[in-house]
């Protein structure tokens, strides 16, 4: 592993740009500094290696109007940014995986066109960008991850733990990174090859076209580094194992047996032919024989190999590379992209004019106690100085002009407090089957929504009526001691609980807060609305009362708890409009962390 380490360093060292970057996820420790310094030695000193920092505004990443000189040379004056001023060197993203969207698509923009257009305060400029990055993710947990737009465009995806690694001589130095700099432009890479890592990322399950274009420069960035004029064999190996087994959605699908052939049948005695086979020649000698085996297997050595023998041999490669748990991991990842926009632990926006965080400004003039924002208004004034102070009478003209369509007002987001709402399934096909893990998992999601300061609720039924256990709150101890004494047994009210829920969930959404649904249940409904036993009337209740949930417009979720899925519990998920999820062997632990996949807790 502490080779393959080195060497992501290396090939990332040899072409930056053309490898988009490395996705380095570890925590703040020892092994990645070591990294990041083997990186820094191994680049040549005329690239510069910047750090972003989380956050970093558009003015500051992109460039744009230096405010100060413009003003004072009355003219529009640009101003550089990171982007532009790291040309040809590295950038070194911090918590990348806190990055929002917005950002996550003006890198994924430069990484693609190698270039900055700006164009913004009267100024229209297309610098040169060409950067690669160094994503640094520190998330805790498996749901925390990079943006999927910009993990796509980086090559390498190296994973390194806190316990720190054995140091090693570097593998390459700065002298022998620079001249595979200036030979990769040359290096020959046959048909068969790309054909090879193409075949080998389809049976890994990686549907984008970018992974096999990474992993044909990594291959050649490896022939650079090993002064070879053309991809070998072992070059696409190494390009299989760093650049695409780190992207494995699957294992490689096992080889059929091949079947016996058929016994031939014995011939008979054959007549003889008018012309017989001429008899063989005499065998040469055992020394002559050894001397032709020698030469055969050299010749067969030297002879390059078939398409799909190569693609066979760098599949192997690949698939001895993907990491422990990789596929367990890619499974809560999953559910992870399954959630629904609104789902999440912040709960939903609020326009508020006067208070929350700043995001921006938009023009308009300060009324109502709305704030101006003196930097966006004068960035707004400064490129028609000169204009109009040549309108205005001789000593007449004030040191800046401003007018009225220059104002900016501050923009703010407020963010509403979410509300979980969990309802329990707590009859007798439910206690009689996973009740406890349930308790279970609820309790750990209650600890989770205290730490984020949310608030929670719990509804149980069974029997014929389902009961509120705790209203909305933040007490953990309180919630806490009303699941401890949660009975099981008696019918599935199951609408109901359903129109309970909903009714909780619009009082929530009238105090400005934003309600979150999870149902566990095993989705066997046998109590009507009404009280009455009856498994079809039943049913058909808690399809309507899903179908209300739905049409108010709550994000929910609904965990099947039975042992094995049932579809009854899944038609329901459908009626609430609410994400699906079967556990039939997940303890409480399990069933907690796909809840918060799927609910998008970070």
């Amino acid at each position: 592993m502490q080779g393959d380490v080195a060497t992501i360093a290396a090939l990332f060292a040899v072409d930056p740009a053309g490898l988009g970057g490395v996705a380095l996820r570890a925590p703040a420790c020892a092994a990645r500094d070591d990294w990041l310094a083997l990186l820094r030695t191994l680049l040549p000193a005329a690239s510069p290696m910047r750090r972003v920092p989380l956050n970093t505004g558009d003015t500051a990443l992109l460039g744009g109007l230096d405010l100060g000189a413009t003003l004072q040379a009355g003219r529009p004056v640009a101003l550089q940014g990171l982007l532009a001023q790291a040309n040809g060197g590295v950038l070194v993203l911090a918590m990348a995986e806190r990055m929002t969207a917005g950002a996550a698509a003006r890198f994924g923009s430069m990484l693609d066109s190698g270039q900055v257009l700006l164009q913004r305060d009267g100024l229209d400029n297309v610098l040169a960008a060409r950067v690669g990055l160094v994503a640094l993710d520190e998330g805790a947990d498996e749901d925390e991850q990079l943006p999927a737009s910009l993990a796509e465009r980086l090559a390498f995806h190296l994973r390194l733990d806190s316990q720190g690694q054995d140091e090693e001589s570097p593998l390459w130095t700065a002298e022998e990174v620079l001249a595979a700099r200036q030979r990769i432009g040359q290096v020959q890479m046959a048909p068969e090859s790309v054909q090879a890592l193409c075949a080998a990322a389809m049976a890994l399950g990686i549907d984008s076209l970018r992974a096999s274009l990474f992993a044909a420069r990594a291959a050649r960035a490896a022939a650079a580094l090993a002064a070879s004029k053309t991809v070998e064999e072992e070059h696409i190996a190494v390009a299989a194992r760093l650049v695409l087994a780190p992207r494995a959605t699957r294992l490689p699908p096992a080889p059929e047996p091949q079947e016996p052939a058929p016994p031939q049948e014995e011939a008979g005695p054959t007549e003889p032919t008018e012309n017989p086979a001429p008899e063989p020649p005499p065998e040469p000698p055992q020394d002559a024989q050894d001397d032709t085996k020698n030469e055969d297997k050299d010749d067969a050595d030297s002879q390059p190999l078939d398409a799909q023998e190569l693609a066979e041999r760098v599949l192997e490669a690949a698939q001895a590379a993907i990491p422990a748990g990789l596929l367990a991991r890619l499974k809560i990842g999953a559910l992870q992209r399954a959630t629904s926009p609104t789902s999440g632990s912040a709960g939903a926006e609020q326009k508020n004019a006067l208070r929350g965080r700043p995001v921006g400004a938009r023009k308009g003039e300060p009324r109502a106690g709305q704030r101006i924002n003196v930097l966006e208004t004068l960035r707004a004034a400064a490129p028609w100085q000169r204009l109009r102070k040549s309108t205005l009478p001789p000593g007449q003209a004030p040191r800046i002009v401003v007018r009225k369509g220059d104002f900016h007002v501050t923009r703010f987001r407020q963010l509403g407090q979410t509300t979980t709402v969990f309802v329990v399934d707590a009859s007798g096909s439910s206690a009689l089957n996973r009740l406890a893990e349930a308790k279970g998992a609820v309790e750990l999601l209650l600890a989770d929504c205290y730490v984020r300061r949310d608030s929670v609720a719990v509804l149980a039924f069974r029997g014929k009526v389902a009961e509120i256990l705790l209203p909305p709150t933040r007490s953990l101890a309180r919630a806490k001691r009303s699941l401890a004494g949660l009975p099981g047994g008696g019918g599935t009210p199951l609408a109901s609980a359903i129109d309970a829920a909903t009714a909780m969930a619009g009082q929530i959404k009238r105090k400005g807060e934003t309600p979150i649904v999870v149902l566990l249940t095993d989705g066997k409904a046998n109590i009507a609305r009404d009280g009455s036993p009856g498994r079809g009337p039943a049913t058909s209740d808690a399809l309507a009362a899903a179908a209300q949930l739905r049409a108010s417009g709550v994000s929910a979720l609904l965990v099947d708890t039975s042992p094995q899925p049932q579809s009854s519990a899944e038609q329901l998920a459908a009626a609430m409009g609410a994400q699906y999820l079967a556990l039939p062997y997940g303890g409480a632990q399990s069933l907690n962390q796909a809840v918060r996949a799927v609910a998008g807790r970070s």
